[in-house]
């Protein structure tokens, strides 16, 4: 069997510029990476913004694996083929993951956006511009107290921290400034890995250059010793940043295995951040085509909701229809069966594990959005697994399809293609966000607790309610939240799978992002570094003969 880096490779690619021209740009639309990447300047699309939003999303992750990029890439493909003008916008990956456990992010099997290892390794160096641009905030920051810290800036109270596109646990906690006076003020500090950090998020909530040079210049990244906040504006550091970006932000226009057209731009973590691509990609789509495909990250409880409350509300978008992942294998885990005995029929684990996806639906209907249910197939999945899927979502009137896209390409997400036609020429426009941001902080947590996780109780630190109070006295209570917890749970327990009951969510702390513009409430252990595993993907990747080799 081939693996996902082969089939990419053995595809042969059209010139970035037909694809282009499949969407009415012609070649001084757009700045070449080569000859199948390119970028697209702002002013060469028109401003109409009519295409229909699908969002694809998922039950809570599993070892198992949904396929969510890849549902959303052979959904775009299976529409391409039923001749619709269609657009796929998705998330560029982090570099990270790909050389740990977690596998590139453009798709796979037959249904992936290509050049696949351009893409999974420096693609068109967005992400070392936000790596750059975070990094010189960092710099001038620490350059600043350095030189006489004329601002009073506590160095206990920095908030900003310097960031790396790596998973390197060692940069978790470290010590900077030794060596004496000449080489800075000696403090604590730590390393974020790039999609976890401020700039990215705000890269992928701005709505043109000029917003995000607003954005940024109003980042707080440290704080006085009387608690005064201290932004990027207050270091001047606003206009280097905004220069730094200024080709970053431009989207990236590539294709998949069948040609459709593919905007993959930015990619903020999803449990600690708002796990979307960008708003500028995803408004370019949408004057591009008449359906725009997207995802959000992890599960509907994270990702979905964040783009519904925070995306859909900063960019005005309105989603037409939703489609959530699911596989038998991973609601089987959902029911207690062990990633080694995924591959033995078990419908009672399966429907046990149901609960999950049930869950997820009901969240998706408080967004009042037509969804249908994406049984992304496995070769393991029994004919009797998949009746008792199906008779289950007939009883509960649950619009539901087959996808085999990894298997079979576009002809494998016809039948969901379909599907996703009719609700979106059902939308009635009824979309609304789940809770009105004027409310308090508190409120705005605890909705999203007992609504999407349906937890019984939230439970505040003390420090998270000091933080709050200063939040609030500073004028920034009345911003979406954006919540950091595990991606495996519906709680903030990542060991409670399936659906559980009876349980409590703790927000130990309560963070600003202003430049993006929502306040991150986090629970439990959230990692901002990750680390490789004993066995890092990285062992196997190399170069033979010229091509790529070990990249999944």
């Amino acid at each position: 069997m081939l693996t996902d880096l082969e089939i990419a490779q053995n595809i042969k690619m059209l010139p970035i510029e037909e694809i282009a021209k499949s969407l009415g740009l012609d070649s001084n639309a757009l700045e070449l990476y080569g000859k199948y990447k390119a970028k697209i300047h702002f002013d060469s699309v028109s401003k109409k913004t009519n295409g229909k939003v699908v969002l694809v999303t998922a039950i809570n992750p599993t070892p198992a694996g949904e396929g969510k990029s890849t549902t959303t890439i052979g959904l775009a493909d299976a529409l391409h083929r039923l001749n619709k003008r269609v657009v796929v916008a998705l998330r560029e990956p982090s570099f990270g993951p790909v050389l740990g456990v977690k596998g590139g992010a453009a798709g796979g099997g037959y249904a992936q956006v290509v050049p696949m290892e351009d893409i999974n390794l420096h693609f068109t160096g967005d992400l070392h511009a936000i790596t750059t641009a975070n990094n010189a905030i960092a710099a001038m920051l620490d350059n600043h107290i350095q030189q006489g810290n004329t601002l009073g800036i506590d160095p206990t109270r920095i908030i900003h921290h310097r960031c790396l596109d790596m998973n390197d646990r060692a940069l978790r906690n470290v010590i900077i400034g030794l060596g004496g006076s000449a080489n800075g003020v000696p403090r604590e500090d730590h390393f974020d890995i790039t999609v976890a950090s401020e700039v990215m998020a705000i890269f992928c909530l701005s709505s043109s250059l000029e917003d995000f040079r607003l954005r940024i210049s109003r980042m707080v990244i440290a704080y006085t010793y009387d608690k005064k906040p201290i932004t990027v504006d207050d270091i001047k550091a606003t206009g280097v940043v905004t220069l730094i970006m200024k080709d970053a932000l431009l989207p990236n226009l590539v294709q998949t295995l069948e040609h459709t057209p593919a905007i993959v731009h930015g990619g903020p973590f999803a449990n600690i951040a708002h796990g979307c691509n960008s708003v500028i990609a995803t408004r370019m789509a949408m004057q591009l085509g008449d359906y725009v495909i997207t995802e959000a990250g992890f599960g509907a409880d994270l990702g979905a909701e964040k783009f519904l409350d925070i995306k859909c509300r900063q960019a005005d978008i309105k989603p037409s229809c939703i489609v959530i992942v699911a596989t038998i294998r991973a609601l089987k885990m959902h029911g207690g069966v062990v990633k080694e005995n995924l591959a033995k029929e078990n419908i009672e684990a399966l429907k046990l594990g149901i609960s999950n996806l049930e869950k997820h639906i009901e969240n998706i209907k408080k967004f009042h959005v037509g969804y249908v249910v994406a049984v992304n197939q496995f070769a393991s999945d029994t004919d009797q697994e998949i009746q008792a899927l199906f008779e289950w979502a007939k009883a509960n009137g649950h619009e539901i399809a087959l996808s085999n896209v990894h298997g079979q390409g576009s002809t494998g997400g016809l039948e969901l293609a379909e599907k996703v036609i009719d609700i979106v020429h059902q939308d009635q426009g009824q979309f609304q966000y789940l809770y009105d941001t004027s409310k308090s902080i508190k409120e705005k947590i605890t909705v999203i607790c007992k609504e999407i996780y349906g937890a019984s109780a939230v439970e505040f630190s003390q420090a998270a309610k000091n933080q709050m109070a200063t939040l609030k006295k500073n004028g920034w209570d009345n911003l979406p939240i954006c919540m950091a917890k595990t991606q495996y749970s519906l709680s903030d327990n990542p060991k409670l799978l399936g659906r559980p009951h009876d349980f409590k969510i703790t927000v130990r702390e309560v963070k600003p992002s202003i430049g993006a513009g929502f306040i991150v409430a986090l629970c439990g252990e959230i990692m901002k570094m990750p680390g490789l595993p004993k066995e890092p993907a990285a062992e196997h990747m190399d170069v033979v003969e010229g091509k790529a080799v070990g990249l999944f």
